[in-house]
């Protein structure tokens, strides 16, 4: 009897550590090109990328921000960039220069909040400015109105 407590208990406990250890990959986060970190001292950032996914990433995030700004773009369904604030921002520019490509930005928060972007002013690249960011970290996807049209952009940050 005490062997099948002893062998049950082992086969628990693999279920268990299996269970454990799936849910952590799982919950791992990666993104296609360089995430970034925004603090009390580094406020400012600045990273590469490229659009040109066939993927509908409202079809992923949802429709429509925070704010009722629809979210728009095509990309692939992993975001391109992780940004991590080890501290809560009061106001957060973000900003796509692809050279002129008509490009969208959907930035996730940790709590899953939408915050979403298209063109800024008369010029296509997408931008999102907000304030009341939370500490943590953030899935951005930066996306095209065309699914699969291909192009280089850099993504830069500037904490207020």
């Amino acid at each position: 009897m005490a062997s099948l407590i002893r062998s049950i208990a082992i086969v628990t406990g693999l279920i268990i550590t299996s269970s454990v250890v799936s849910t952590t990959v799982a919950m791992a986060q990666t993104a296609n090109f360089d995430g970034f970190t925004l603090d009390g001292t580094k406020k400012t950032a600045s990273v590469g990328g490229s659009t040109g996914g066939s993927v509908s990433i409202p079809a992923i995030t949802g429709s429509t921000d925070r704010s009722g700004n629809k979210c728009l773009g095509f990309g692939d369904s992993k975001p391109d960039h992780l940004m991590t604030l080890t501290q809560s921002v009061t106001k957060l520019n973000l900003k796509v220069n692809s050279g002129g490509r008509d490009t969208t930005i959907i930035i996730q928060g940790p709590e899953g909040e939408l915050r979403c972007g298209d063109d800024t002013g008369s010029k296509k690249d997408a931008s999102f400015s907000g304030s009341n960011w939370s500490a943590g970290t953030y899935k951005i996807w930066v996306g095209s109105m065309a699914s699969g049209d291909r192009g280089n952009y850099r993504l830069s940050a500037q904490a207020e």
